[in-house]
Order: C-alpha cells, then structure tokens, then sequence
C-alpha cells in the first residue's frame, strides 16, 4: 500500500482511480465492505484503487477538544488499512482553505484535477464542502459532466443496527464491549508505543507497561481484562487501567498502564497493541496507596478468573 500525503503535480493516477472518501475511524465491518466494493471496481476497470483520508478529522477542526473521542489514530488506522485490498492512501491536511471550498470547487479542483477520478464510492450519508452542501445528488450530476461515474454504498447492517464509528464509540461509552466487537469485527484495541513512567507499579508490586496514548480523549475509561500483541509474536493476559490515576495525580492527561500476568522482560520503545476483553470497573480515588494495592490485587483476580473462563 502507498501513502500519499497532500496532492503532487502531476497527478499519482495519471490513467485515473477508483476512489472513496471518508474517516475510516475504526476500520469497521461497513469500512470493510466499502473497501470491498472499491476493490471489485478497480478490478473491473483495471485501475488503481485510493481512499482520501483527512488530518485532522473534519470534526477535530470545527469541534477541537469538544470533538468525538477518535476509535483510532492515523498509524493504527493505516496499519489496519494496510491488511485489506487498497492500494493507495491519500492524506489530506483539513485546513480553512479546504473548509471553504464549494463542492463544486472541491469535486473539480481535486477530485477530478489532482486525483483524475474514474470512480468514486461513497456511503450514503456522505456529504462534503463549504456548510456540507455537496452530497451524492451532487457528485453524480458533476460527474456526468467531468467524467467519472458514482456509485452509492448502502450502509452495512449487523442485525437491526447500522454500523458506524458514531455506533461503535457510543457501546465503548456504556460499556458494552461485546457489541463494539461485534461492529469492529475484532477486540477493540488500542497500539502505542510502550514509554519510561514512574515506576510506581513495580513498588507496589504490579509493574506496568505505559502506553503513549498520543489523543486528546479516549472511548474507554476504567479498568479492564485485557491482552496485549506485539512482543514475539505472542499474546499475553494481563489487566489496564485507562484514565487520570486520580490516587497519584489527577490531571487531564489520559494514560494506559497495562500489567501483564506472570511477564518480566524489558519493552521500552516497542510498539504495542492491547485489545480490550472485559470492563472491571471504574477508575477509582483511593485514599491511600495500600487501598489501591488491595484493589489491584482483587483486579488482577478477577481477570484471570475471566480469562480462565474462556
């Protein structure tokens, strides 16, 4: 797969592209089918298949700190990408400029001018441009016009519901992680790369891996069962706590600290995935370090009583 960050002259897809435009937060089972789809295309018309992403998310720009909580950041969303059929990944920089193109701008100036798009596949809720006046009605007329065909993918269902990223963050939000996992198709996890802390797990005799989060805010808040990759090729059990450590020093940077079962080995600077098996409880105030060990104790049974019964 080949990343593309902004748009170059001439354009990457001399001989045109199958395109579709969208967050991809999550890499859910609905991405997946638009992926497919887009895949099946570029097979069909013997081009290269592309997904336009935008940095930061539409959302992050107009919303900042009050935007949705991301499922994913940009290297884990392009490493998930990275296993499915695309070829190409554009990244976009969503800025003022590109908030205030017309649609009309927008479908000429990039879609057909830098990206020559032969084919584009968007879901049926996309809308885009200056006060999201531009929507599918819109690209299909242009597009007889600019030539390049459009094609509408219907929203995927899982039973009753429709999968979204908007879906997903509002069960990761009750709680409820079997049906995230459901919408995902997959644990939900989150990757980083495992950073120096303060040690003060290994003193109280739960040393832990900490994550650099590297996000203003997190779908997930507690204590959980969880089970981390990225080391030799294995899979090791273990319990995390996402939040603020309010026992040692609140403040509103979110951290995950993750102590693993029965693992003693050096990982600083590895890059890690921990997937999220069961919600223990919330993040508590203790008042003091002896209560919070007691409750890492019971914690830490707990989870492998879970573990133990599947």
């Amino acid at each position: 797969m080949r990343l593309i960050r902004g748009f170059n002259h001439p354009s990457p897809f001399l001989n045109g592209c199958v395109l579709t435009i969208g967050n991809f937060d999550g890499v859910h089972l609905g991405h997946r089918a638009v992926i497919k789809r887009l895949a099946e295309r570029g097979r069909e018309l013997n081009l290269p298949t592309a997904i336009m992403l935008f940095e930061p998310q539409p959302l992050e720009y107009f919303l900042a700190d009050n935007a949705p909580s991301r499922l994913m950041r940009l290297r884990e969303k392009i490493l998930a990408l990275n296993e499915l059929p695309i070829e190409n990944v554009i990244i976009v920089r969503f800025n003022r400029a590109l908030a205030n193109y017309e649609p009309e701008q927008f479908i000429q100036k990039i879609l057909v001018a830098e990206l020559n798009v032969k084919h584009l596949v968007i879901g049926d809720d996309f809308h885009f441009g200056k006060a999201r006046r531009g929507n599918f009605n819109l690209l299909k007329e242009q597009g007889k016009c600019l030539g390049f065909k459009v094609e509408k993918s219907e929203s995927y269902q899982l039973g009753d519901f429709r999968i979204s990223s908007t879906r997903i963050r509002d069960a990761l939000n009750a709680d409820d992680l079997l049906q995230a996992r459901q919408f995902l198709g997959q644990d939900y996890s989150i990757c980083g790369r495992v950073a120096q802390g303060d040690k003060l797990g290994r003193t109280l005799g739960f040393p832990t891996a900490n994550i650099n989060m590297l996000r203003r805010n997190t779908p997930v808040r507690g204590v959980f069962a969880v089970t981390m990759t990225g080391i030799d090729n294995q899979e090791f059990q273990g319990i995390a706590n996402v939040g603020v450590r309010p026992t040692i020093e609140e403040n509103q940077k979110v951290i995950l600290e993750a102590h693993l079962f029965n693992f003693d080995q050096d990982i600083y600077g590895r890059y890690v995935s921990v997937r999220f098996k069961q919600k223990l409880r919330n993040e508590m105030r203790f008042d003091s370090l002896e209560q919070l060990q007691c409750q890492i104790r019971h914690d830490v049974a707990e989870a492998k009583a879970f573990f133990g019964k599947i």
